[in-house]
Parts: structure tokens; sequence; C-alpha cells
């Protein structure tokens, strides 16, 4: 079975690339998460911040977005000692401060979901690449995406970021044309 080929053999890597990235992903709670995640990954790698997931899923109450919003000072506190996670202020404030903004979008728009994929017009992105070399780090997308959002008030949502977010909650199909997942979403997201 070939894979692109920048998950490589550990079985995190491969599980996280055949089950779940590029999936397109509209559950408010996930995509509250995903974005948390692709913040915290901001200079790591994202197998660090997958093997940490259920670390963040714990000590972020789930990502429920409205229980994190109302995070406090102790909170942080509890944050920063939770070797679980990337324990980096900016990051962890930006998380809390970027829950508070969610909530806010969800009044203006409803959900998240109809928020974020209005980028894409509601139809994940179909693109056709041979190699990973031919991925782009940011389009016109995600960089419209990451001017809106920061000027909501979110922070770790600069144009790369969101574009490694669009990937993965499937927003845009970048599985390489020799990916077995290419054509399975490819035709999932044709329904």
């Amino acid at each position: 079975m070939k894979r692109c080929e920048w998950c490589g053999s550990d079985p995190l890597y491969m599980a996280y690339h055949d089950e779940e990235w590029g999936l397109p992903v509209h559950d408010d709670r996930l995509l509250f998460e995903m974005l948390i995640l692709q913040g915290a990954q901001a200079g790591l790698s994202w197998l660090t911040i997958l093997k940490k997931r259920a670390n963040y899923r714990k000590a972020f109450h789930a990502f429920d977005c409205a229980r994190v919003a109302a995070y406090s000072q102790g909170d942080i506190q509890r944050l920063l000692a939770d070797s679980g996670i990337v324990r980096n202020r900016l990051k962890i404030e930006s998380a809390i401060e970027n829950a508070r903004c969610v909530l806010a979008i969800r009044e203006e728009f409803g959900t998240l979901d109809a928020f974020l994929w209005r980028y894409v017009d509601g139809i994940p992105l179909q693109n056709g690449w041979k190699s990973m070399a031919e991925l782009p780090t940011r389009t016109a997308e995600s960089q419209a995406m990451s001017k809106d959002l920061k000027r909501r008030g979110f922070s770790f949502v600069g144009p790369t970021i969101c574009y490694a977010y669009m990937q993965a909650v499937g927003m845009v199909n970048d599985h390489t044309t020799d990916c077995f997942r290419y054509k399975e979403l490819g035709k999932r997201n044709l329904n």
C-alpha cells in the first residue's frame, strides 16, 4: 500500500495518515482541537504533537471550547506544570484566547465549521500533487483564513499553520496522487 512519504514508518504517524489526515471534519470540537494542536506544533514536529495528543485531550478537558475559554491563571499554572503537553506559556495562553475567539465566531456564524469551511466554499479542494516537493506551504485560502483569524484575535494562526490545518481537517486533499488515500478522499468528497 503506497502512502504519502511524509508519514514514514512510525505506526502512530501511519495511522494518522491512513485514518485522519485529509478526512473532512465538520465537528466543532475536533476542529477546535486541531486548531490548538496545529498551533502547539509550531517549531516542532507533528509526530511530537501526535504522541502528546491524548495528554492534550486530558489537560484541555477534551477540547471543550467553553470550558477552555473559562480557564483562569490557576489553569495556566496547571498546564505549565503538565509534562504531557508542550509547556510553552505563549502557546497555552493562545489556546485559551483562541477558545474565547471561537465562542465569538459561534455567536456570529452558528458554528466554527460554518466559519472555516467558507474559505473553500464548503467543498474540499482537490489537488493533484505527484510528490511532496510540489506541495505549497501556504495558499491564497490559508492566507485569507490567517488574516481573518488574526483580525478576530487568534494567535498561532499564520498562513503556514492555517494551510497545515486545512490539510489536516480535509479542507484540501493534499495526499500525493500515488497515495491510496488520494483517490479514496477524492471520491468521498465528490459525494
